[in-house]
Order: C-alpha cells, then sequence, then structure tokens
C-alpha cells in the first residue's frame, strides 16, 4: 500500500513534462556530477600547491567575481543569440578553462583562469531558467525548478563524496573528469536541445519594446525581488561559510562540519519533490514570507547550538526553508520577466546570488572577528524579518492563482500544452485549438494574440481555427485561468 502510494506520488511528481524538459535537466545532473572544482579549489590550492590560505580565498573571490561579471552578459546572449547557443559556448567554455587550470602552476596564471572558469561556469544560468521557463506550461514551473533543484543537489551530493577519493588519487584527475562531464553536457544540449527561444511577430515588436537592461533596471518591481533575493542568498551562504569558521572557534572539527552540512544534502534530496508537490499550488508570496523568516531564524537558532546535534538541528530547519524557497523564487522572476527579455532578467536575478556569494565570506569573517558568531546569527534573523517584510510589500499586487504575465506570453489567453493551446482568447471570446506537430512556443497575435510554433505550418491551422472560431462565437466569456477560475 505504502509502495503504491510512492510509486503514485513519483509518477505525479514527473509527469507532465515535456521530453525537451527532461534533457536539460539531465544535462544539469551530468553537470553536477562532474562538479569538482567549486568543492575542492582550496584544499588544492593548499595542500597540493602549498599556498596560503589567503591566497586561496582571493582565488575563490576571483571565481566568484567572473560570475558576477558574466550573469549580466550571459542575460544579454540568451535574448540575442538564443538559448541554445548560449548554453553550448558556456559549457564548452567552462570544459576548455576547467581543463586548461588543472594545468597551471603559476599563482597569476592559476588565478586568472580561475576567474574565466567562474565566467564560463555562471554563464549557463539564465540560459538554463529562461529555457525552462519556455518550455514548460506556466503551472508547472515551480515543479520543474524544483526537479532542476533537486538534479543540482542530488548531483552535487554524489560529486562531493567522489571527489574525495578522486583527490586522494590525482586533482587533476579530478579537473579532467569535470572537464570531460561538462562537454558532455554541451554534446547533450547540441544533439538534443532545440532552441527554445519564442519567436515574435511583427505586431507584436511593434506594440512592445525590445528589453534591454536599462528596461529591466528600470522595473522596480523585479528590482526589489532581486534584492530581497540578494537578502536571502547572503543567509543561505553562511552555511558554507560562517556555519564551518563558527563551529571550528566552538571546538568542532571539519568531520562534525561535515556531518552537520550533510544533513543539508540528505534533506534535498529526499524531501524536495514531496514538498513541492504540497507548495506547487499555494499562495507564492506566502511561501516566500514564510520561507525567508524560517531561513533567517534557522540561522539564528545556531547561537544557541553548543553540540553537534544541535547543530545538526539547525541545519535541518533551514534547509526546510531552501526547499521552498527555491523553486518558488525562480518561479516568481519567470512571472515578472516578459518573454522576449527571460534572458536578462534571468542574468539579474542570476547576479544576485553571485555577489552575495562575495559579500557573504567578507561580512561572515568581520562579524565573527569584531563581534563573535552570535553577532552573525543575530543579523542573519535580522535580514530574514527584513526579507519576509519586502516579499509581503512587493507581492500584494499579484494575483495569487495565476501566473502575471504580461501580453504576448503563454499565458495571456492561452496556456501552452506540449503542442497544443487551450483557451486561446481571439476578440475578446475563447476558443480551443490544437497543433499537430512540435511545441507551441508562443500564443499571441490575431486580435493582438498570434499563435506561432518552430514550424509554420503548425502555427497556420491554429490561427486559421481561430479564424472561424471567432466569427461563429457568442457573447465574450471571461478570462480563465489554467483552473478554470475566473482571473481579476
Amino acid at each position: 500500500m505504502l509502495f503504491t502510494a510512492v510509486r503514485r506520488a513519483v509518477s505525479e511528481s514527473v509527469s507532465g513534462m515535456p521530453r525537451a524538459f527532461w534533457w536539460l535537466w539531465t544535462s544539469t545532473l551530468v553537470n553536477r556530477l562532474g562538479a569538482f572544482v567549486a568543492t575542492f579549489m582550496a584544499l588544492y590550492l593548499t595542500l597540493e600547491r602549498g599556498y596560503s590560505a589567503s591566497y586561496a580565498g582571493l582565488v575563490a573571490a576571483l571565481h566568484g567575481l567572473g560570475g558576477v561579471v558574466s550573469s549580466l552578459g550571459a542575460g544579454v546572449m540568451t535574448d540575442r543569440l538564443g538559448r541554445r547557443p548560449t548554453l553550448l559556448i558556456a559549457q564548452a567554455s567552462t570544459a576548455v578553462s576547467v581543463a586548461v587550470l588543472g594545468f597551471m602552476e603559476h599563482p597569476v596564471a592559476i588565478a586568472g583562469v580561475a576567474f574565466l572558469v567562474g565566467m564560463a561556469s555562471n554563464a549557463s544560468r539564465p540560459a538554463v531558467q529562461a529555457m525552462m521557463a519556455d518550455i514548460v506550461r506556466p503551472e508547472d514551473r515551480v515543479r520543474a525548478f524544483s526537479l532542476n533543484y533537486w538534479a543540482i543537489n542530488l548531483g552535487f551530493a554524489v560529486s562531493s563524496a567522489g571527489a574525495g577519493f578522486i583527490a586522494s588519487y590525482s586533482y587533476r584527475a579530478g579537473f579532467l573528469i569535470e572537464a570531460a562531464m561538462t562537454m558532455a553536457c554541451a554534446i547533450v544540449v547540441f544533439a538534443k536541445l532545440p532552441e527554445s527561444r519564442p519567436v515574435r511577430s511583427a505586431v507584436e515588436k511593434a506594440a512592445e519594446p525590445d528589453v534591454g537592461l536599462g528596461t529591466v533596471l528600470r522595473d522596480g518591481r523585479f528590482m526589489g525581488v532581486v534584492g530581497l533575493s540578494f537578502l536571502v542568498a547572503l543567509i543561505f551562504q553562511q552555511g558554507s561559510v560562517g556555519l564551518p569558521v563558527a563551529m571550528g572557534e566552538a571546538g568542532f572539527t571539519p568531520s562534525d562540519y561535515g556531518l552537520a552540512i550533510a544533513v543539508n544534502g540528505v534533506l534535498i534530496v529526499v524531501l524536495q519533490i514531496p514538498v513541492t508537490r504540497f507548495i506547487e499550488h499555494r499562495d507564492p508570496r506566502r511561501l516566500l514570507v514564510i520561507s525567508s523568516v524560517v531561513a533567517g531564524y534557522g540561522f539564528g537558532l545556531t547561537a544557541f547550538a553548543g553540540s553537534l546535534g544541535i547543530f545538526a538541528l539547525t541545519v535541518c530547519v533551514w534547509t526546510l526553508a531552501e526547499i521552498v524557497n527555491a523553486p518558488t523564487q525562480t518561479g516568481l522572476v519567470v512571472r515578472l520577466s516578459p518573454t522576449h527579455g527571460r534572458g536578462r532578467y534571468q542574468g539579474m536575478y542570476t547576479m544576485s546570488w553571485s555577489v552575495a556569494a562575495l559579500v557573504a565570506p567578507l561580512m561572515s569573517g568581520f562579524m565573527i572577528d569584531r563581534f563573535g558568531a552570535s553577532w552573525l546569527w543575530a543579523v542573519c534573523a535580522v535580514l530574514g524579518t527584513v526579507a519576509a517584510l519586502g516579499y509581503w510589500g512587493l507581492m500584494r499586487g499579484l494575483p495569487e492563482d495565476s501566473p502575471a504575465e504580461p501580453v504576448g506570453t503563454e499565458a495571456v489567453g492561452a496556456e501552452v500544452v506540449g503542442a497544443k493551446v487551450v483557451g486561446a482568447e481571439v476578440g475578446g471570446a475563447e476558443v480551443g485549438a490544437t497543433a499537430v506537430g512540435g511545441p507551441v512556443a508562443e500564443a499571441g497575435g490575431i486580435g493582438g494574440i498570434v499563435a506561432t510554433a518552430p514550424d509554420a505550418d503548425i502555427a497556420a491551422p491554429v490561427a486559421a481555427v481561430a479564424a472561424d472560431a471567432v466569427r461563429s462565437a457568442g457573447p465574450a466569456a471571461p478570462r480563465t485561468d489554467s483552473v478554470g477560475a475566473p482571473r481579476p
């Protein structure tokens, strides 16, 4: 009975996703399975190469700075060149730069190539998130982002364990294995993933101006979300930068920290999918408010930890917040992004996490050295409270039951289901139209909305069916969301 229930739950969690999503998911998993540099760079530099901890910190900072620089550039590439070319360039560049890094010996060369690795490895994130938003139905996006986040953590957990064995044999072998697996991801993208960037009609281009970085910066609500994302990222980063230092000062060993932080990966792998089933159709504002508070106070509880068990318990608390926050926040970014500007918007969002990765070590070091670890955890609680209040204020105007997507996207009067357009709104009436063939990338155009598809032979029948329906439609029906509830 239990086995049947579990099998049904897993089936419902993974069903309904297009094939392209699973190839993208596979690429993410393979990429994270090969993650080696980010995990063991400090040990490689200090133990294998004999450099100081300060130099290792400088290299780590340059690696993070590369991610900050590439986030915005990769976002622009995602919109201009397309999702697929950006992924190919980013993953191929990562594979080459990681392989080169394994052979660098001069400290300046190591630092310079580490910066390039940071740039290349972070350049794929805006493209992955934009492509996922393109190919997955709006109501399935939280589940899709959750599955992708699960793959990231599963791959990282396996690679961290495997990297230890590889490092005991040869650090250079670790670099080469990561390079080979990253290149395998590029091959998967090249062979299996079609371009998903929506094609805009001339009418849409005339009605909606192109999105530039200035457009993103002037989007007050979205930039507010980016700022709140930065605060949340500062909190979660303390699990890898503040927590080990605090535990070390309290007399715990590195293996103790390893056991405590392992709870984070185990819980994400075990709970990510069932928790997502519970939250995917719930109000994102409440989820973000609650997860921000739980994250902040979860780290705040660390101030009272005096044993390994209590440290592990605090990790459990903030990991639950991470499980809820990560897919919900990514889904919110998609909701606030115009379809033709998703790359730039995702790039700005990715940059918030890259900047947090730079600031968090400085923040934790300063707070612990000047005031003690308890003050760091108190600041985390304050940041969580501020983020929760910010989400509550910024999201008051968003509908709670349907994605708030701009005109010209798949959620405005139409729901894109693989090759099926359900409820296309034409001239004030809702009609149903089915296109046989490949996936429909956009709905928009006739009477303000045109159905476009990768193949013109698919788009034409959809438009014809919609036009016929306009002539025979009765009184205009109210707009509905994906479950048939009237939209405000």
